[in-house]
């Protein structure tokens, strides 16, 4: 059912919005929607351009509620907001210190890194860095060489190149080392080195010894500073977790604040004077039942202003929907969720969809075994993670459940319980004209006549209930069609079970006068409804458009009952499937494959689930939903959900 909800105008002090705000609003549901844009006829509103001063707190409390580690304590909700904004303030003075030397042991241990890597290659040179460094008649490069060229620079040195090419590591790819010549020299030197794309490499540093004593030197610098950055981390980890309940705490009373100060962005102000200071301006959708509790709770409060307007939504738009259902109901909102909310003046068809959708599931999946696993996991899926897809399929496996009794069905076997009904694929009946029928086929048939005329019926007290006068009195879903599909689906039973069909004066009238309001259904509509709107197209033009789709309206009838056909099928479908699943296991022959069995089952309740399932939602939205409910209601959304006070 669809909640009635009431707009209501709060007003009081300009400083005492967040007051009001904690003490009464935060107990209840309210769509608050822009005082500025709803209040056009108020003079002299003005808009809170305040700059929310607790967003900043917030995020750092977050922050640091994220690095918290272990089990989490209650939240210490104790602390008054001065007291819990200087703790606040204390850690995070303390936490940006210990972060600070962080990032600066970080850097040193990211450069540290970095010297160690580009001294590793040469590790092996017997050299004295500290040495090479202070040479005055010699120079040496470091850096490597491709394995190629390494080759070549034999030959240079065997042509008295005046170098000197100590080799460190090599890898596939590169030999790396360093040369020495002479001041005079390098010039020469270094221009055959080019040559071979030598590619420098700067070690950086003053380093002391080898490159082997360098390179440990370096690690355990890197090691020692590893530990520091360790030491910090633990300790900012006991700072927060010290402060681990005040934190969480924090958290949540900041988010509140936050929330309700940002409630100033739907609000206005009027200014006040120097006798009389401003007021604040809130308006926005109730719940009846909110209302009145609202209304009670304040009523003693000389600050708290309300104001009830009634029938609001005749003049400023129509108001959110919120969809209240029995629990037994609520998961199937997710179907209508998805299809669109009803509107004020619509009918909320959730308990129609939950009925209709589990029955026709579980006439087209009957099976007793299937249906009671689809019921369990289902059902623990839906207790335990609050799915309401997972609600749907255990509701739906109790009917599977019913129509497996009904068929004489468990996990595919025929033989183990007796049918209290039909077995689908053996059932036939003997009709005048068709012949042998399938039972089912001719029921899920009777059936879809039965639901058509069902929400037909909703399509009036949806256009009564918004005073549709055109489409309750003259559309093919209206009056009008109902009553000319009733009488053909009269007509057709009284044929298909022997009796006397209705008279050709009475076919005349039943059926005639109908189309004759489907063709004309707009003029009438102006006409009842006082609308004198001059006919857009010609005479000789509306009557050709009149009949195409008076045509489209009788295909669609037709074509609309026979969609209710795949009800049978696939309860005929599904008992041939399973046959096919026991013969496969060996079960002819009274000898059946365990694994077999269980394994065909699985893929026919995860596969034909799924088909059966999307099969059952296309009958709803195409086949029903089509024909009564439009579904353009917007979706109630409160600024805050109710508080546990």
């Amino acid at each position: 059912m669809i909640v009635k909800m009431k707009f209501l105008q709060i007003s009081g002090p300009e400083t005492d919005i967040d007051r009001m705000c904690n003490q009464y609003l935060s107990r209840h549901e309210m769509q608050l929607e822009s005082a500025i844009a709803e209040l056009k006829t108020t003079d002299n509103l003005l808009p809170f351009v305040e700059v929310n001063p607790y967003r900043g707190s917030l995020a750092r409390a977050e922050q640091f509620c994220g690095l918290l580690t272990g089990d989490k304590p209650a939240p210490d909700l104790s602390m008054d907001k001065e007291s819990m904004m200087s703790t606040l303030w204390d850690i995070q003075h303390e936490y940006v210190e210990m972060q600070e030397k962080r990032e600066i042991l970080k850097k040193q241990s990211d450069d540290t890194k970095e010297s160690a890597n580009a001294l590793e290659p040469f590790r092996t040179m017997n050299v004295d860095l500290g040495k090479v460094g202070d040479y005055r008649f010699l120079q040496m490069r470091f850096g490597r060489l491709g394995l190629e060229q390494y080759r070549r620079l034999d030959k240079y040195l065997f042509q008295d190149l005046k170098a000197v090419f100590i080799e460190g590591s090599r890898n596939e790819n590169y030999v790396y080392g360093g040369y020495i010549t002479a001041n005079r020299d390098k010039g020469e030197v270094d221009a055959v080195f080019n040559s071979l794309r030598f590619e420098r490499i700067s070690l950086g540093g003053n380093f002391k010894g080898t490159p082997e004593e360098a390179w440990q030197e370096l690690k355990k610098k890197q090691d020692y500073m590893k530990q520091q950055i360790e030491e910090l981390d633990e300790k900012m980890m006991k700072l927060m977790n010290s402060h681990a309940a005040m934190l969480l705490g924090a958290k949540e009373q900041l988010q509140e604040l936050a929330d309700y100060f940002d409630i100033r962005k739907k609000a206005a102000k009027i200014s006040g004077n120097e006798e009389k200071s401003g007021r604040y301006i809130l308006c926005g959708w109730m719940g009846e039942d909110d209302v009145a509790k609202f209304l009670q709770e304040t009523k003693d409060d000389p600050n708290v202003m309300v104001l009830v307007e009634e029938n609001r939504e005749k003049f400023f738009g129509e108001p959110p929907t919120k969809l209240k259902n029995p629990r037994f109901f609520k998961p199937f909102e997710m179907f209508i969720e998805m299809y669109g909310l009803p509107a004020a003046d619509e009918m909320d068809p959730t308990m129609f969809v939950a009925l209709t959708y589990t029955f026709i599931f579980g006439a087209m999946f009957g099976d007793l075994g299937q249906g009671a696993v689809l019921f369990a996991a289902g059902g623990l899926l839906y207790l335990t993670k609050k799915m309401n897809l997972a609600g749907i399929i255990s509701i739906a496996g109790l009917f599977s459940m019913f129509f497996g009794l009904m068929f004489g069905s468990v996990f595919g076997f025929e033989d183990v319980i007796p049918a209290l009904w039909l077995k689908p694929v053996e059932a036939m009946t003997k009709l005048p004209f068709i012949g042998q029928l399938n039972t089912v086929f001719i029921i899920a048939i009777a059936f879809g006549m039965a639901l058509n005329i069902l929400v037909m019926i909703f399509q009036i007290m949806n256009a009564a209930k918004s005073h549709d006068l055109e489409n309750l009195l003259f559309s093919h879903n209206g009056l009008a069609g109902l009553v000319f599909y009733a009488f053909i689906v009269l007509t057709v039973v009284l044929y298909m079970t022997g009796h006397k069909t209705p008279s050709n004066v009475l076919l005349v009238i039943f059926l005639g006068v109908p189309v004759l309001l489907f063709l004309f259904k707009e003029p009438l509509g102006n006409l009842v409804e006082k609308n004198h709107k001059k006919m857009e197209v010609s005479k000789g033009m509306f009557l050709v458009q009149g009949f195409f789709e008076l045509f489209e309206t009788m295909l669609s009838y037709f074509s609309n009952t026979l969609s209710y056909v795949r009800i049978g099928a696939f309860a005929v479908s599904h008992a041939a499937i399973m046959e096919v699943v026991l013969m496969l296991s060996g079960a002819e022959n009274g000898s059946p494959n365990l694994f077999g069995v269980i394994l065909g089952n699985l893929i026919v309740m995860m596969l034909e689930g799924l088909i059966v399932g999307i099969q059952v939602l296309r009958l709803e939205y195409y086949e029903m939903f089509s024909r009564f409910y439009k579904g353009s209601g917007r979706q109630f959304k409160p600024f805050n959900h109710t508080k546990n006070n």
